[in-house]
């Protein structure tokens, strides 16, 4: 247990006491147990509990819900006053990613192989591997595609053509937007890091992703470059799953995957990420988006989040060891 102090082992003992999705990277992250075992929990993610369940409700028309961004219409009349629903391929495919699903399996490349040949985006008909026109989607579409073993050059090609002058994209640029969107910019840096990691990054594609760093770290992950506010207050409250949101715990987690040496301009970030646990060495579910959802994966805002507890957890060993 070399990354777990004594103190946090209850809290441990809780998060293994779950879903497989969660189980198998507590024990590849906190608890650092063989490459085997954690295997062979990860590979139950696909057979059974939430992975499973997700799976299960795609569609013959290799779509969930009969939509790619959102449900087909004759379900979307009927949720749409819940908020935006989360039901659909593309929020599917980021819960079976965040679940860590072994994309290897028979199963899960069976599954994307109906994606990408009968899902089309709603935007102009486009196959979904192919993106479409804002980068909020695209960038997570690269993620996707890259985590599936589907082919998404085309899609990085365009990202990097789309870079604002400040570093960051802005899903509103065909609206006439010239300033970065943390959402927008968020959602690319996953995906073009994900996508560097499985095939290469060019020069070109490993300055992009530093820029677009340059700009979330300049603004300490979710101040005002220019006055220092705070941006938007919501970001510093912690959502599971994310969707396409932004917020500081987000962020974090995407620096601590990049695995270099924790930038000083994240330590405010940190403090608040520390603030946040709970007495009993949780941290809760907060700020949960609107809209409908397969099934619930945790109890409600306000309440323990194991979810959150995880990503905390893994993002604070990542700082403390830079800084012992």
């Amino acid at each position: 247990m070399e990354l777990v102090r004594e103190k946090d082992l209850t809290v441990v003992e809780w998060l293994l006491d779950s879903d497989p999705s969660i189980r198998w990277q507590v024990m590849r992250d906190l608890t650092k147990e063989p490459a085997e075992v954690v295997a062979a929990e990860r590979a139950r993610v696909a057979r059974e509990g939430w992975g499973a369940r997700l799976l299960d409700l795609q569609g013959e028309d290799g779509q969930w819900a009969g939509g790619a961004c959102f449900p087909t219409k004759s379900i979307y009349q009927v949720v749409k006053d819940q908020g935006q629903p989360w039901i659909s391929t593309l929020p599917t495919l980021q819960l079976l990613h965040d679940f860590g699903v072994d994309p290897s399996s028979d199963r899960v490349r069976r599954a994307a192989a109906m994606v990408r040949d009968h899902c089309r985006w709603e935007h102009a008909g486009q196959p979904f591997f192919s993106g479409e026109v804002e980068p909020c989607i695209n960038g997570r579409v690269v993620t996707l595609g890259t985590y599936f073993d589907q082919n998404v050059d085309g899609v990085v090609t365009r990202l990097l053509g789309e870079q604002l002058e400040d570093g960051g994209w802005n899903c509103e640029v065909e609206n006439g937007s010239v300033r970065s969107s943390f959402a927008t910019t968020i959602n690319v840096l996953e995906g073009l890091l994900a996508y560097e990691r499985a095939i290469g990054g060019s020069s070109d594609l490993i300055a992009a992703r530093r820029r677009g760093e340059e700009y979330i770290l300049e603004r300490k992950l979710f101040r005002r470059k220019s006055t220092g506010e705070i941006v938007n207050p919501a970001w510093l409250q912690f959502s599971f799953p994310t969707w396409w949101h932004y917020n500081v715990l987000r962020a974090l987690e995407y620096f601590r995957s990049i695995g270099d040496v924790p930038d000083s301009r994240v330590d405010e970030a940190i403090d608040l990420l520390r603030s946040k646990r709970q007495p009993d060495g949780t941290w809760l579910l907060e700020n949960t988006h609107r809209g409908k959802i397969h099934f619930a994966l945790e109890e409600g805002d306000s309440r323990p989040s194991r979810w959150n507890t995880l990503r905390a957890l893994r993002v604070l060993s990542w700082y403390e060891q830079a800084h012992q």
